[in-house]
């Protein structure tokens, strides 16, 4: 059950990301579901890291953190993948 909230998670983290970052990111739904999932891990450490990982309540700051890894992830990830699809060869028709 991990996993598909995991899953979830990640949509709903790389979804908010493409929102938020200017202009426009060619990359399928899958690979924003991934870029979602590695924010999402990249801001619990970082709240594990400062201390605000399990609050009383609502984890307002570790959500955000989430966020704003999924953030950097898809900014940095969206050109690589963009460069990696580019430089493919394509088959003639």
């Amino acid at each position: 059950m991990s996993w598909l909230w995991a899953i979830v998670l990640g949509l709903i983290l790389g979804v908010i990301a493409r929102i938020i970052l200017p202009g426009r990111q060619a990359i399928p739904i899958w690979l924003t579901i991934v870029f979602g999932i590695i924010g999402s891990i990249i801001g619990n450490a970082a709240a594990s890291g400062i201390g605000v990982a399990d609050t009383k309540g609502v984890d307002w700051i570790r959500h955000l953190l989430q966020l704003a890894g999924a953030v950097g992830v898809v900014a940095l990830g969206a050109p690589m993948y963009e460069r990696f699809r580019g430089h493919r060869k394509r088959s003639p028709r």
